[in-house]
């Protein structure tokens, strides 16, 4: 697999700061009779995902005696605040899941990561490729990457076959034809979750893809700001794709991936045709159906194409998942890190949360047609740009998403999306 450099990944550290204190994280360390403890936040709080970091701490116990895993599994929506507070507190997880971007640059900025740089096997760069620079900050490498997780339109095939939508929309408009063909059958036409704000802020994201060029997103991740036209016109793109209803109702109250009343869970039991979502959706999906198993008629297709804009076709809004290692962590730390990306475990990580694995190693463990479908975008794609609110750290990417949402919310327009990220970039 072409595991190509997302955008501005090699990220400058930036002047954000981590602004709450708190209860401790537990982290980890040595034992008064030589044995270590390691401390693993992840984000699997059920399932296979879960069931798998459980079976990869044992493994790795059973070859490094003396050392014991403690895990724990933390709900994603809570994940960065948690580990926000934990990381204030000076008693941070020894091991913490990782999205690089300008959320890592505001970690390392604090003094709050390792530097793995001279830490990371030659055997796991040599898997890894161009994947590890997802996590680099200043030349140096904060992080191990464990899946790359582009993002496109997940469908139920059988919805969108009772409704008449024999082709994936390639642009906009087709997408807003199709959406009226499943509106007329009684099923949503595609699901969202806006509670939680960031699924509903991964549309201005994809919209910006396409009205935006690469240097433009490329300067933003710097600067910061929104100061280019093409920002106001995907807010302006969006709002006309909000006019024709196309999400599920309630959809500002609906969570994205936590039971069957989210949008992850209407999908899976075919109350709504399509979820934009990354490449982790098949296995939170397969979580929700009413067996627990993959969704047999999953399909898959890229965000359309939008007309006008200075996107180049075929680019993608994606990220990087991975793990880091607290500053103060035991050494058996990044013995870990290696030991998770090896062929065998990043195997089972593909296989247990059905997604696209870092590892070239790995990819033979893609099977689901869906992946194989994001996968084949990902590889021809011209480029990848990575999420807007991991790009921009915290502070701005929450104030990009709350202003997104209100978008939603009819609360405000393409200007105020603009002016909330300005004015939270002049605050940072």
């Amino acid at each position: 697999m072409n595991t190509r450099k997302l955008l501005a990944a090699s990220a400058l550290a930036v002047a954000g700061t981590l602004a709450l204190g708190g209860c401790a994280g537990g982290g980890g360390g040595e034992n008064a009779d030589g044995s270590v403890t390691l401390t693993l936040w992840h984000n699997s709080t059920t399932g296979d995902g879960k069931q798998y970091w459980e079976d990869t701490a044992a493994a790795f116990e059973e070859a490094n005696p003396g050392v014991t895993i403690e895990i724990q599994a933390v709900q994603n929506e809570e994940m960065d605040g948690k580990l926000q507070t934990a990381l204030n507190s000076g008693d941070a997880p020894d091991l913490f899941m990782a999205r690089g971007g300008g959320k890592l640059a505001d970690i390392v900025k604090a003094g709050q990561v390792m530097d793995l740089s001279d830490k990371i096997t030659e055997e796991a760069r040599t898997a890894l490729g161009s994947s590890l620079s997802a996590f680099e900050i200043d030349g140096k490498n904060y992080g191990m990457p464990v899946a790359v997780l582009p993002s496109g339109i997940f469908t139920s095939q059988d919805v969108l076959t009772a409704a008449g939508v024999t082709a994936a929309p390639a642009t906009i408009t087709e997408l807003e034809a199709a959406n009226e063909k499943i509106k007329a059958t009684g099923v949503a036409p595609i699901a969202v979750g806006a509670k939680d704000a960031w699924p509903a802020a991964h549309w201005y994201y994809n919209f910006a893809l396409r009205a935006c060029a690469k240097e433009v997103l490329d300067s933003a991740a710097e600067s910061r700001s929104f100061d280019d036209p093409c920002w106001l016109e995907a807010g302006e793109n969006l709002a006309s794709f909000l006019e024709t209803q196309p999400f599920n109702e309630g959809f500002l109250t609906t969570a994205a991936q936590q039971g069957a009343g989210s949008s992850a869970g209407l999908l899976a039991n075919r109350q709504a045709g399509m979820e934009l979502m990354g490449a982790w959706n098949p296995g939170v999906i397969a979580s929700l159906t009413p067996d627990q198993q993959p969704l047999s008629d999953l399909g898959w297709f890229p965000f359309p194409e939008v007309p006008g804009g200075n996107g180049e076709p075929g680019a993608m809004m994606g990220g990087v998942d991975g793990y880091s290692c607290w500053v103060n962590a035991p050494e058996q730390c990044t013995d870990f890190l290696n030991f998770i990306v090896n062929q065998e475990n990043q195997e089972a990580y593909a296989d247990a949360f059905q997604t696209l694995p870092a590892s070239s190693e790995a990819v033979g463990a893609v099977t689901t047609p869906a992946l194989q479908s994001v996968l084949e975008a990902y590889s021809e794609a011209p480029y990848v740009t990575v999420w807007l609110d991991t790009l921009y750290g915290q502070n701005v990417g929450n104030a990009l998403n709350v202003a997104v949402v209100d978008m939603f919310a009819g609360k405000g327009d393409a200007q105020s999306i603009v002016d909330a990220v300005n004015a939270a970039a002049a605050r940072s």
